[in-house]
Formats: structure tokens, sequence, C-alpha cells
């Protein structure tokens, strides 16, 4: 047993007295930093009246049917001056089996714990700079303007990342890019970001990484959108292959919304062209969307929405889909959402024209596809 000498009396004290004192120091620190924790879950069912060229049906689980399952971590610290210091840590798995969702980046990179966002700042009022894995700024110009507001199920947000993804993705050797995912997330990429009165806009550059070249292996993204009585988008981005510099990936887009009382009218186009490495033309697809949003009721947005895929150097891959869908908010943070669409895909359709998430549900036929189920947020 410790014996409570005067030595260990004084020990004890001054045991104490640096811990209050560690306490203390801490507590303006703490005091100084914003952290928080955040995420969406988000899962229900998927019927498919076709699944495959037999013409078979199939129900399943789907995860993200309206926005993507997500756990992040975001802070931000004053350092005084007007400046301030942020950092995000986004991570994206799937709900119905708890896994990590997967990746778009080069075959033999790996998947990254933090796929969606793994990056820190500066901002103040000239702007920010976020440096890290990141969202372009090319998709984020077009979220007000495209039909469906890009969610995770029926709508050309596949077309979106599937025009962006086989011409960057393979093995060491093929056409790659090592910092992109499917268009939409940015490895060792350099963001500035500003809104200029009804203008906000953001330009990224993700360098190569590779010796005695500026092109090789880069990204270049704009986009850029426009607030007032109307809304307008814009964006343009290259990804140029890791080898050769080629522009392997050309992506661009245009969109407009207009609201009109409970209704929103919006219109986006975009177009990919792919090459090989050795700049050979493989695809040029346009993307065409329309749509209206009408909120019918307080706690009710209905959409209606029609996009046409097409590309124009392979005819037959080629989808026109009708979507149809309502959102019913519960609160603000949870949403049941019911969707249906009908996918009439040509005799050679691909995922480039597709609008669902696992790829056109059975080529050369039309199939109509369910999806129902709750999104969380918190």
């Amino acid at each position: 047993m410790l014996q409570h000498t005067p030595v260990s009396r004084r020990l004890k004290r001054k045991n104490i007295s640096a811990a209050l004192l560690l306490l203390t120091a801490s507590v303006p620190v703490m005091a100084e930093n914003n952290v928080s924790i955040y995420g969406i879950i988000d899962a229900g069912l998927l019927y498919q009246s076709k699944a495959d060229p037999t013409g078979q049906s199939k129900t399943s689980m789907e995860t993200s049917g309206l926005r993507q399952t997500v756990l992040g971590f975001k802070g931000d610290r004053d350092l005084g001056k007007g400046l301030e210091g942020f950092f995000n840590l986004e991570a994206h798995f799937d709900t119905n089996n708890g896994k990590f969702h997967g990746t778009g980046d080069a075959d033999g990179t790996g998947t990254p714990f933090f796929r969606r966002q793994a990056n820190l700042g500066l901002r103040g009022d000239w702007g920010s700079v976020t440096f890290g894995r990141q969202y372009g700024p090319a998709l984020l110009a077009h979220i007000a303007t495209e039909p469906r507001a890009f969610k995770e199920q029926f709508s050309n947000l596949y077309a979106w990342a599937y025009n962006q993804y086989a011409a960057t993705a393979g093995a060491p050797g093929t056409e790659r890019n090592t910092n992109n995912d499917v268009g939409i997330f940015f490895s060792n990429a350099i963001q500035y970001r500003n809104t200029v009165g009804p203008v906000n806009f953001g330009v990224l550059w993700s360098p190569g990484g590779k010796a005695g070249s500026m092109d090789k292996n880069t990204v270049l993204a704009a986009g850029a959108s426009y607030t007032g009585p109307v809304i307008l988008s814009a964006s343009y981005q290259v990804i140029k292959d890791e080898a050769t510099a080629n522009d392997n990936v050309k992506h661009g887009g245009l969109g407009i919304a207009v609201p009109f009382g409970d209704f929103t009218f919006k219109a986006n186009y975009l177009n990919a062209k792919n090459q090989l490495s050795t700049g050979a033309n493989v695809s040029n697809v346009n993307a065409m969307g329309v749509g209206v949003d009408w909120k019918w009721h307080p706690q009710n947005t209905a959409t209606l929405a029609y996009y046409d895929n097409k590309d124009k150097r392979n005819s037959k891959d080629h989808t026109r889909n009708i979507v149809l869908s309502n959102d019913f908010a519960l609160r603000a943070d949870t949403t049941i959402y019911v969707q249906m669409a009908i996918v009439d895909a040509d005799s050679a359709a691909t995922i480039k024209t597709s609008i669902v998430a696992a790829g056109v549900p059975s080529v050369g036929n039309t199939a109509t596809l369910v999806n129902a189920g709750i999104n969380f947020t918190f």
C-alpha cells in the first residue's frame, strides 16, 4: 500500500496542478474550433420490369435513391483578421450492406477511405482556396438547373459520371488519370471559389505529379452559376492522360432554370467527348434533360423530367427516358420519396447514355423502374 509521505503528497499536488494547467490551457483552443459530424442515410426498394435482355423482372434493395449515403466531418476556426481555416472529410458507403461504395479512381490506386472529400483550406472576403480531394466546380454549377438536381437515381448524374470514367480509370499503360474519379471528385486538387454579386464560380487544377511535364495526368475544371430572376449555369473540364497528356475527356455543359410561382422549369445540356490516349475518338455523347418541379404542397414537390442521351459516334447508343417523382418532406431532415422511370434503350445502349445508377436496365428494350425509399440527413 502506498504510504502518504510528504514526498507523495507533494507529487500528487504537482500532478493535480499540472492537470489543471493543461485543462485550462486547452479550453481557449477548443473554443476557437467548430467541428461537427454530418451525414445522409438513404435506402429503399427498386423494382425493374426488365432487368436483362431476356425481359425478366427484378426487385432489390437499393442504397441512395434520392441522395448518396455519406458520413462526414467538417470544421472551421477563426484565424483572425477576417481569415478562417476549414476542413472536410467525407466517406461514401452503401446503406443496404454497410460497405464502402467503391470508387471510379484509376485501376490499382485503391479505394479511398474518404472518397468524396479529404481537404482543408482558407477563406475570407476574397473567396476560398481548398487543397486536397474535393468536389469539382463543374458539376456543382449545374445542380440548380439539372432537371432532377443530379439525384442519385434517374438523373443525368450518370451520363456525367460514366462519360468521365472509362477514359481515365484504366491500368497503367492504358487510358488513365490518377486524379480523376468520374469527373466529380478530384485528388491532389487546388480550387478557388468566390461569389461576386449574383455569380458563384470555381476553378480547379490538379497537378499531374509527373517529372518533366506540366500537362500529363492533370485536370482543369471550371464552373459558374448566375442566380437572379432566372438561374443560369455553365461548365467545362479537361482530363489529360497520365502517359501522353492527351485530352482523354473534354466535358462541357449549359443550363437554365426559370421559377414561376409554384413551378420551376429547367433545361440542361451536357456534352462529353472521350478519346484514347493516342488521340483516337471513342465517343461524343450529348445528354439533354428538361423538366419541371411543382411544389404542390408545403411538404410535397413533384417532378416531371425527360432525358434524351445519345452518342453521336455510335447512333444505337441512345436512351430516351421519362421520370416522374414526388418527395414528401416529413420534416426538414426526413424525406420519403417515390420515383418512376420509363427507359427506352436502343440496341447498343451503354452506361454512357444511362440515367440509372446500375446502367441500362435492358438493352434494346423499354423498361419501367419504380423506386421508393426514405432519406435521413443529420
